[in-house]
This record gives C-alpha cells, sequence and structure tokens, in this order.
C-alpha cells in the first residue's frame, strides 16, 4: 500500500500479504490523518457557497462524480487514485469528505496519471532487482527498507521536468515519414526526376 506526496516526494509504505478493505481502509485513515496533522489549518475564511464552489471547481469536467454531502469542511487536500471498488466505499468517502479530503479517481486505463504508479516502480526495481526472494516477508521487508532509505532524501516529482524537455528536443530531432507514424534522424534525400531537372532548367527570371 502506497501515499505519496509529489511535491515533498515523501512515500508511506506499508507491505501487506492482502489488499482488502479491512486492511486497506484502517491504514489510509490513519496515514491521511497523519498528514493533515503536518498540513496548515486554512486561513482563507470561505463562506458555504464558497467553499463548495471550490470543492466543486476540482471535479470539473468528471463524467462520473460522487454525491457530496450537504455540509462541506474547508478542502485540505486532494488523493488521486485509481477506480478500484474499495475506493468508492461510502463510509470511506464520508470520512474523507468529512476530514477534507477530496478524493479524485483516475480514469479507466489512466493509471499513468497516478504519480503513485511511477514511485511504485522505482521502489520494486530498487528493492528486487538481482534479488532472489525465498517467502513474501523478504520482499515486505526490502520494499519497505527502500522506501525508508527514499525518505532520506526523497526526490519531487513533477509533470513536464527536466526528462520531459529532453523528449521533447528529441523528438524535434526527428523527421516524420508519410504514410505511418515513423520517424528518422537523417531527413532522406530525395533524387529530382528528369522532369524537375527540365523545370527548374527552364525556368525564366527577370
Amino acid at each position: 500500500m502506497t501515499l505519496f506526496h509529489p511535491t515533498t516526494g515523501e512515500v508511506r509504505v506499508k507491505g501487506v500479504r492482502s489488499c482488502t478493505n479491512a486492511v486497506l481502509h484502517p491504514w489510509l485513515k490513519e496515514e491521511l490523518s497523519a498528514v493533515l496533522k503536518t498540513l496548515p489549518e486554512p486561513s482563507l475564511l470561505l463562506t458555504a457557497e464558497e467553499n463548495r464552489l471550490l470543492w466543486e471547481s476540482w471535479r470539473e469536467g468528471l463524467k462520473i462524480r460522487v454525491t457530496l454531502p450537504a455540509q462541506l469542511p474547508p478542502l485540505r487536500m486532494l488523493l488521486i487514485w485509481d477506480n478500484l471498488t474499495g475506493h468508492k466505499t461510502p463510509a470511506l468517502l464520508c470520512w474523507m469528505f468529512r476530514q477534507g479530503i477530496l478524493p479524485l479517481q483516475t480514469p479507466l486505463g489512466g493509471s499513468w496519471l497516478n504519480m503513485a504508479e511511477s514511485i511504485q516502480r522505482i521502489i520494486v526495481r530498487r528493492a528486487l532487482d538481482g534479488q532472489h526472494p525465498t517467502n513474501p516477508w523478504q520482499i515486505i521487508d526490502w520494499l519497505e527498507a527502500v522506501a525508508r532509505h527514499w525518505n532520506d532524501h526523497p526526490t519531487p516529482f513533477e509533470w513536464g521536468g527536466k526528462r520531459s524537455l529532453r523528449r521533447k528536443r528529441a523528438r524535434e530531432r526527428r523527421h516524420a515519414l508519410g504514410g505511418s507514424g515513423a520517424c528518422i534522424h537523417r531527413p532522406v534525400r530525395i533524387h529530382p526526376t528528369m522532369l524537375s531537372k527540365w523545370q527548374r532548367a527552364g525556368q525564366l527570371t527577370h
């Protein structure tokens, strides 16, 4: 189980052998409550109508929206997660709303929009590459140890960083080909035909 804060790069990890609602929900409540304690209290006082508009502004464009309660506390946190059935439990959602947490689900096939997927990939690769675990507890211990080491010097995540700029420059250096999505690094030299040679040779200038 993973909670990731992209701005700071800090990750909270708990290794489990099964991730039922009975396991996931208490852990989420405990960790989210701990995160909320580190956040400053809302300094901007909003009317009830303005506060609801703020909540709704983060759900603009969503096709499926969870019904918000009539009374909403100040919005304190956005939680991005995927479309698991366990993430739609009314009791858990109501608890989050009472804490000022707005959960936003990624669309089906849109897990790449969740930065937690990236940190999980990094931790798993660092913990398990070249290893040969003999039982699940070894895997859990290694994953949690790597997460603790990561938090000693966490790396913030952002959309469109230096890697994105490098990829953009690489795309600009390529030349697209017609007929497919293929590209080449050097333009294909087009040999002139006899007709094009004759047209250039017979062109009048003044």
